[in-house]
């Protein structure tokens, strides 16, 4: 799991990367909670699902956004962030330029950053979002959303409370072609203190059954 240090839009940015073995394997970025309420790239949530993504053959990263860790500059209200998070992207992209697919996933307000990521650039080709701060900040800009993904919520969210996601949910399935999987966890609060390891099932799940599907679908053509 080495360190890495890239340039960001504010200065240089830490993160841990892992190589993977094969050949044109996929990517993937891992996007971690709010800065200013201790959101940091050690996250156990962030963690367990860089590890998920790691099983599953990826080549992938988690990283600090601007002003964490050991990442420079300051906190910028999300605006930043996002830059932040396509520094990453292009980071990676540069080290396997022939890479096999692109995934976002992020955890809160990483969630909120993935999503936004998700609509400035094209590659993406499936994400997941773990207690998207449906209530907080307006995902309006979703539209149209480009694929669809894993949604992932807690049923005792205290500060997102399930029914806001499930609108979010239920207004992208509208759309056109794009179908979320939401899969609720019962006595999920936001923290999900107990609950990684079953995220992380959830997410090697969705994302197999994904891959798989994908590649019969190239097959058959």
């Amino acid at each position: 799991m080495p360190e890495v240090m890239f340039a960001g839009p504010d200065g240089r940015l830490e993160g841990r990367y892992h190589h993977s073995k094969e050949t044109g394997a996929p990517l993937a970025l891992l996007l971690h909670p709010h800065p200013l309420h201790g959101g940091t790239m050690n996250n156990r949530v962030t963690y367990t699902t860089y590890q998920s993504f790691q099983r599953l053959g990826f080549s992938v990263m988690r990283f600090n956004f601007r002003g964490v860790g050991r990442s420079q500059g300051r906190y910028d209200g999300g605006i930043g962030e996002i830059g932040d998070a396509a520094a990453a992207l292009d980071w990676m992209q540069a080290v396997n330029p022939n890479s096999g697919g692109l995934w976002i996933a992020g955890y809160s307000f990483g969630a909120f950053i993935g999503m936004q990521l998700l609509m400035r650039r094209p590659e993406v080709s499936g994400w997941v979002s773990v207690a998207p701060p449906a209530n907080h900040y307006d995902f309006g800009f979703l539209a149209p959303c480009p694929c669809g993904g894993l949604m992932l919520h807690g049923d005792t969210d205290e500060l997102v409370p399930e029914p806001a996601v499930k609108k979010l949910v239920d207004k992208l399935n509208t759309q056109k072609g794009v179908t979320v999987d939401y899969r609720i966890l019962a006595g999920g609060d936001h923290v999900f203190a107990s609950h990684a390891d079953v995220i992380a099932e959830h997410v090697e799940d969705y994302v197999r059954k994904t891959m798989a599907r994908r590649s019969m679908a190239l097959a058959a053509d």
